[in-house]
């Protein structure tokens, strides 16, 4: 499956995917005070892989701007009638990715990835993209699965199984530790990485990362 395969298959997926409720109310409570904290009044944000916008509509409030991306159409669409129903000043959807992005050279103060990194077809190249999208000093925050400390059949043979008869997007196999190490390699000072999970075993790191 390629970019345009994901992107389709996301398309299918948004009507429901908009539906669907949160495993975890609390963890992502958890994680949308921690977020909210480290954003200022004044900052322009750019959040890569919004969904349906539901994070997006919590949090746009709290700053100048807030520009929420996916490569999706229909999670855009989605994401579009929310935002009719519940205006909130400043914020914008739009189909895009971070290729798309970067090359309008516009500069972020903040970079948000929620359940996105994992989802991305070429991790290193995506987070020096986010790097360059960011101005200096400029954080980086994201939260995503960590599919290489789950169960080793689910990542091994059920996933591979699915993306094969076009059941799931392209998904990328890599722990916590290889998550960071790549952060940091992209030219981030990594300031936090927490666990935000209420129930369950956490292998969705919450990670704060600094352009250096």
């Amino acid at each position: 499956m390629t970019n345009a395969g994901d992107a389709r298959f996301w398309d299918r997926a948004s009507r429901r995917y908009s539906k669907a409720k949160i495993s975890d109310q609390g963890g992502y409570e958890r994680t949308l005070e921690r977020t909210r904290a480290l954003l200022r009044p004044d900052d322009r944000v750019l959040e890569l892989g919004c969904g349906t916008g539901s994070t997006a509509l919590r949090l746009a409030a709290g700053v100048q701007s807030y520009l929420a991306t996916d490569i999706s159409t229909g999670m855009i669409a989605r994401a579009e009638e929310k935002v009719a129903a519940s205006p909130v000043p400043g914020l914008a959807f739009r189909t895009a990715t971070a290729e798309s992005v970067a090359s309008e050279q516009t500069a972020f103060d903040v970079v948000l990835g929620f359940n996105y990194l994992h989802l991305v077809r070429d991790l290193q190249d995506t987070l020096r993209r986010v790097h360059g999208l960011l101005r200096p000093g400029g954080l980086f925050i994201s939260k995503t699965p960590c599919l290489g400390d789950m169960n080793f059949l689910i990542r091994s043979v059920l996933l591979p199984c699915m993306r094969a008869v076009g059941l799931a997007p392209h998904v990328s196999v890599q722990g916590a530790r290889d998550l960071t190490r790549l952060v940091d390699a992209a030219g981030f000072d990594i300031l936090a990485n927490e666990s935000h999970a209420t129930k369950g075993k956490d292998t969705r790191p919450f990670i704060v990362a600094r352009r250096t």
